[in-house]
Order: C-alpha cells, then structure tokens, then sequence
C-alpha cells in the first residue's frame, strides 16, 4: 500500500497548497455572502449551495493533487462519485416530484395568488407560491407552507371568483310552524347583505326543527365578517319577532317561572369605523394579491414597449418616429420604476413573517 505514495518533496506541496488556497477562497466567499446579506437577507440558501458545491469541488482537487498512483485517484473518485449518485437518487424523488407539482399547478392555473383554498383539514388565503411551496395565511394570520406535491395529490378546494355560498342554522321547537320562520331568516339573510338567499329545513330532530339559511356572499375578502353578520342578524330577526331561540327541553331542566329567554332591546350605539377582521387576518395574503396584479400589470407594459418598438421601426415619417419615441421613453420609464418597485415589494412581503429565522441580516 506504501509503494502507492510517492513522499517527494515537490509533490507533498501539492495537496497542501490546494488546501491553504481552498481554505483562504472558502474565508473570501464567507465574506462576500456576509455584505451580500447586509442588503438582502434571503441569501441563506444561496450560501448553503454554493458551500457544498465548494467544498466538493475542493474534496476533488485535493485527491488529484495527492501523491498516488492514477488507478487509486480514479477509485477515491469513482467512490465519491457513487456516495453523490446514491445522495441524489434517495432524495430526488420528493424534490423531482415538487417541481414537477409546482409546474403542473401553475400550468392548470386553479388557484392564484390571494385565492382563499381549502385543502383536507386546512384553510387560508394564498399568500406565496414557490416552484417547491405553495404558502398559506390561516385564519389564525399563521402562514402555513404545504408542499406543491401534497396539493397535487390532494382535492383542493378554491372559493369561486364571483362570490361563496355562506350559511348558518339554528334549532326552534315545533310549537313555532315554519311559514313564520323562513320569512324571517330570508329576512335575515337580506340584511346581512347576501344575495339569492334561501331556507333549508335540514332535519326534523325528537324535540327540534333544524333550519339553515343560506345566502351568496360576493366580497370574498369579507367572508368570515359575513358570516358573524348573518348569525346576529338571524339574532334580531327572530328575536324583534318575539321568538325564543332556547332549547325545548331547557324548561323541563330548571324552574324559570315561565320567564321568556329574549333579550331586551336596546338602543344600538353608532358603529366605530374600523378595519375588518380580514385586513388583519390576511395581510400578507392581500399584499401577495395586489402585488400579483402589479406583476401582471407590468408584464403588460413590457408588451407595449415591444408593440412601440414596432411602431417606432414602422414609422412613416420622422415627426412620428420622434413622437413614438418620446412615448417609449416615458414607458420605459415607467418600466423601470414598476420593476424597482415590484422587487423590493416582492422581496419585503418574502420576508414577513419571517423576521426570526436564521437568515435575518445582523446589525
């Protein structure tokens, strides 16, 4: 095994300088990445790819630069070569298989970015999709970030554009006959500004009738609030009509002295001007939205700068070249503020939320 090393002293100096030089270029490349991150902070995977690609490189150059005969260099790399191989093939299927679900995601085009979607037990507001992800803010205003391949393989469901259907029920005793109820829930779903509302009778219970109101909510952004607001409306209604909505087994449980379960009315005070629920709840998510919009705003102007290329080439006379080209300008312009604009906009709502991680610029 000893004849394969050949212990000259010329030859020596070879690894050892591929490791000094390896090791002075990995401390310039830490460097460089921390004043990169000192202006943008989501470096951090950048610094990892470029970390390993490094020092596999290094590895590499080092065992070629080592003193032994060829057949050895060719086995060590040759080994390192099959430990790779093995590497990528056991993860690859997962990584392959995300890229694949984002690409087949974007191409079918079911959902976008500030769509409310609905996937097994989850439920959130789209605030980020990525060629591996796809983010999500709960109604908690968590973000919650689900693999592109779980959403391929799973049903999704996406609140249609035009408006969702919101709905809530109730049980009342069968002393109250129906015709008098279902007015006052249609009612009630009028006040609640819904659409198209109608009465289900779900369920004839021992002791109760089931109602559901349903009526066609068409602001999406103001889908939970809706919600609350149907509930205190079906409240009022039923209530100014001097109906009880109380258990009809509650008297056989306790002496009320036949005391009347409706709330006294009261002068209702001047509502505050606040922001809905939603504004809070999903921030990031209405943020990711406009800026999706903008996105596609200015993927527009770019084709009219080409079209005024066009024009400008096409040109009839000078006096409309030089007009076509002020109008470019101006456009070109515009351009270059939009893309400024979308790029620390896009950078800043990558980072919300986010605050805490390990890639957060030091001061």
């Amino acid at each position: 095994m000893l004849d394969s090393f050949d212990f000259n002293l010329a030859d020596v100096l070879w690894p050892v300088a591929v490791l000094a030089i390896g090791f002075f270029l990995y401390q310039a490349l830490q460097k460089a990445f921390d004043l990169s991150n000192k202006k943008k902070s989501s470096l951090m995977l950048q610094k990892q790819i470029t970390n390993i690609v490094f020092i596999l490189l290094l590895i590499i150059i080092f065992v070629i630069a080592l003193p032994i005969k060829d057949s050895i260099k060719n086995q060590i790399i040759s080994l390192i070569g099959i430990v790779l191989s093995a590497s990528i093939a056991l993860s690859s299927a997962t990584f392959l298989g995300n890229i694949m679900a984002g690409i087949w995601l974007r191409s079918v085009r079911n959902f976008r970015m500030g769509d409310f979607i609905e996937v097994k037990d989850m439920f959130g507001r789209v605030s980020g999709r990525g060629l591996l992800h796809t983010e999500l803010q709960s109604i908690d205003r968590d973000l919650i970030t689900l693999p592109n391949l779980f959403l391929a393989t799973n049903p999704v469901t996406v609140m249609h554009s035009d408006g969702t259907i919101i709905s809530t029920q109730l049980s009342l005793g069968y002393d109250v006959d129906h015709t008098v109820i279902e007015p006052l829930l249609l009612k009630a779903a009028e006040a609640a500004e819904l659409d198209k509302p109608f009465v289900y009778i779900d369920s004839l219970g021992d002791y109760s009738i089931v109602y559901k109101v349903h009526g066609l909510a068409k602001d999406l952004k103001t889908t939970l609030s809706a919600r609350s607001t149907l509930n205190k409306c079906v409240l009022d209604a039923l209530h100014k009509a001097d109906i009880e909505i109380v258990s009809p087994t509650f008297m056989n449980q306790r002496q009320v002295n036949e005391q009347v379960f409706i709330p006294k009315q009261r002068k209702q005070q001047a509502k505050k001007e606040s922001d809905s629920p939603e504004d809070v709840i999903f921030d990031k998510a209405d943020k990711a939205s406009k800026l999706d919009e903008m996105t596609q705003q200015h993927e527009d102007l770019l084709e009219r700068m080409e079209q005024a290329k066009e024009a400008i080439k096409n040109a009839e006379n000078k006096e409309v070249e030089q007009e076509l080209k002020e109008s470019y300008e101006k456009l070109k312009t515009r351009e270059k503020q939009m893309s400024e604009f979308l790029e620390s906009k896009s950078e800043e709502i990558s980072r919300e939320g986010k605050e805490g991680s390990s890639d957060k610029p030091q001061e």
